[in-house]
């Protein structure tokens, strides 16, 4: 009965308050119809664990008697059964009378209130990007780690441990995996070409993923550059040209996601002193290096403006660079780089819930905090939208 669960849930709230762990409980109640995701969002920014779970319940007292059941069943699928139990024992204490009717639940808001939270939650809704297909999208992975005699650049031992990584991780974020190795600079323009050219209007995003000794280049928009095996350089610029919306119309106004482990330069950054609050790291256990080359700089002056006439060509795209422009990019033979590392562990832990720019704050202040010397990712966001995953 609708009244009996409402009670149950008020009686029960004190204890659901102090113990329930709302964390596993988002995207069940998403995918089973008792919330839509701007309304989780909003339950989420309610502050603490216990303010959340508190604000929940409330919630819940007034979806009716169907939602009642489906909640008990997401308490005993995320590990929950107790509090499940308890709400049960208390439903079955409240004493209903036989003559009432089954009542629809009490309206409690207002035409005009309820009109105000719907467009609310629409324009929320309109920020998102749309992610229904399955699979997402194409995700290229570049991963190069042998190069040749005449390039000059070293071996990159652990980005094979990258690669598979984010392998991995991109597979289980619902896109169709493509790892290609150790490519020279024109049979990486022809993958990137390869996928730029292919049809992707029944699919909701891509991605490329390059993993590379890097450099500075020349550039207007997007900074630096990565090597092919033959050590000719690739300006990232270029890259991601090939996918804007001039070259790739399938993929108009939809979020194209470039990540980029290589170096900006050959700077080693120190870093500062700070005070006793700040985050610390010890230094990793194993060797580290770099994906740096020296940067030289072209013949004649370049022209930098700060800004195109044409603003949507690069929109809904996003680079994220391991490193500032200009600096080194750490990266530990047995482990991998700090950046593929710590970027796979926060979509391991944050992609159900957060966007993707909100993730990246996570990874830059994570990958900060480390080693001796310093790194600091960071990325070029022309996105008009909210990215999140589709996550199984």
């Amino acid at each position: 009965h609708g009244g009996a669960a409402a009670a149950a849930l008020r009686r029960g709230r004190a204890r659901l308050v102090g113990a329930l762990r709302v964390e596993p409980l988002w995207d069940p109640l998403e995918q089973r119809g008792l919330f839509t995701r701007p309304m989780l969002e909003e339950l989420q920014s309610a502050g603490s664990r216990g303010d959340q779970a508190r604000q929940l319940i409330i919630d819940l007292e007034t979806r009716g008697k169907q939602a009642f059941p489906v909640f008990l069943s997401i308490l005993r699928d995320t590990g929950q059964g107790d509090l499940a139990e308890m709400l049960l024992q208390e439903c079955k204490t409240q004493p209903v009378p036989a003559q009432l009717p089954d009542l629809r639940p009490v309206e409690l808001e207002l035409r005009e209130e309820k009109q105000r939270k719907s467009q609310y939650q629409g324009a929320l809704s309109s920020l998102d990007y749309e992610m229904k297909a399955d699979p997402c999208g194409h995700c290229l992975i570049l991963n190069n780690v042998n190069f040749s005699r005449e390039s000059d650049l070293s071996t990159r031992e652990g980005s094979d441990i990258d690669c598979e990584k984010l392998e991995r991780r991109f597979k289980a974020l619902r896109f169709t995996v493509l790892v290609r190795r150790d490519l020279n600079a024109q049979e990486m323009v022809l993958e990137l070409l390869k996928l730029s050219r292919q049809d992707h209007s029944a699919l909701d995003c891509c991605i490329v993923v390059i993993l590379s000794h890097g450099c500075q280049t020349s550039h207007i928009q997007f900074p630096g550059g990565v090597y092919g095996t033959d050590g000719k350089p690739i300006p990232v610029e270029k890259i991601v040209n090939y996918f804007n919306g001039s070259n790739c119309p399938s993929l108009r106004g939809k979020p194209k996601l470039f990540f980029i482990q290589a170096c900006g330069g050959e700077q080693r950054d120190q870093g500062f002193v700070v005070d006793c609050d700040s985050p610390q790291d010890e230094d990793p256990g194993g060797p580290l290096e770099s994906d740096a080359t020296p940067f030289q700089a072209p013949p004649g002056n370049v022209d930098e403006p700060d800004a195109i006439t044409c603003l949507p060509t690069p929109s809904d795209i996003l680079v994220s660079y391991s490193t500032f422009p200009g600096f080194v990019s750490w990266r530990e033979k047995s482990t991998g780089s700090w950046y593929v590392e710590t970027l796979d562990s926060v979509l391991e832990q944050y992609a159900r819930s957060e966007d993707l720019l909100n993730m990246l704050l996570r990874v830059a202040n994570a990958v900060s905090a480390k080693g001796r010397y310093k790194q600091i990712p960071g990325c070029f966001n022309f996105l008009r939208k909210k990215f999140f995953f589709m996550c199984n």
